[in-house]
């Protein structure tokens, strides 16, 4: 299987480097290029998987230009249209890169889930709400959910968690408009993909959206509705009251409970087969999302 890319380098500029990704400031832009580290209970592994980074930029493209009506920040991901000396180097950012618009992120992760699951299931087994919203009694755990409903949550430094709010307070924190205007878009979006992605047999349970100021709108950034920031399950495969398959990192988090990993300190090396495993899960994802066959 090809090496994984775990970092870029550019002479003359240093990235931020988050969990995934390295963003170069080019003053009134951002290049954006998603390695493919990978990161598990806010854990960076020691290793990557192997085009996991392309699947998640083309998966963001592909939204990009399905979601017509909405403005987001792509300007291009053709590397021939980068500023130099980004244009130079195709075998760095070749499929995994985007040239966007800079803007100011709003502060707030917009939250929409339409199943029961994750922390939402936990919650609701000990209070019968998800995010201090009330739900009926009797849900199964991955049931859906009688309608969609938002939970905002606060951006965490890396290594930490983010912590979820309510509407009042991220109304306080961006502003009543904007937060009306992100909570009834996040939604239209999701409702839009959600019905799209079950013609291909898979099931939006739940994903979270960034929005950032810019030219005084709200435009939408950062990665739509991939793996990493989204729960896809097979639709053939469904039954609510039980976890459900997905197209992510299960055999990473499996195979790290299986060795009682700490989920803190430095990542661990990941074995060979699940790294195949991974990777072979995100291209499905990307293959049967978008009904195109994965090139790169």
């Amino acid at each position: 299987m090809d090496n994984a890319v775990l970092k870029t380098n550019v002479d003359g500029y240093e990235p931020v480097r988050g969990k995934v990704r390295d963003i170069y400031d080019l003053g009134d832009k951002l290049l954006i290029v998603a390695t493919d580290r990978i990161s598990a209970f806010d854990v960076i592994m020691s290793n990557g998987i192997p085009k996991k980074g392309i699947v998640l930029t083309q998966i963001s493209k592909f939204w990009f230009d399905f979601l017509t009506g909405i403005e987001n920040h792509l300007i291009s991901d053709n590397v021939s249209d980068f500023p130099e000396p980004f244009c130079n180097s195709p075998e760095q950012f070749e499929g995994r890169s985007m040239l966007v618009k800079k803007g100011k992120v709003l502060p707030i992760e917009c939250v929409i889930r339409g199943y029961l699951a994750g922390s939402g299931w936990k919650e609701y087994k000990q209070s019968q709400t998800v995010c201090g919203q009330k739900l009926p009694e009797g849900l199964k755990q991955c049931q859906k959910l009688p309608e969609l409903i938002f939970t905002p949550a606060t951006k965490a430094e890396q290594g930490e968690h983010d912590e979820n709010i309510s509407f009042e307070r991220c109304a306080d924190i961006i502003g009543i408009e904007a937060a009306e205007y992100v909570r009834d878009k996040s939604m239209e979006i999701f409702e839009k993909a959600s019905a799209y992605a079950e013609t291909k047999g898979i099931i939006l349970a739940d994903t979270k959206f960034e929005w950032a100021i810019y030219d005084d709108g709200l435009i939408l950034v950062d990665e739509v509705l991939t793996p990493d920031s989204s729960r896809f399950w097979p639709a053939d495969k469904y039954e609510a009251g039980r976890d459900q398959e997905s197209y992510d990192k299960q055999f990473v988090r499996n195979y790290l409970e299986e060795i009682n990993f700490d989920k803190s300190g430095p990542g661990v090396e990941l074995p060979q087969d699940i790294i195949e495993k991974t990777s072979a899960k995100y291209i499905q994802a990307y293959e049967q999302l978008t009904g195109r066959k994965f090139k790169f």
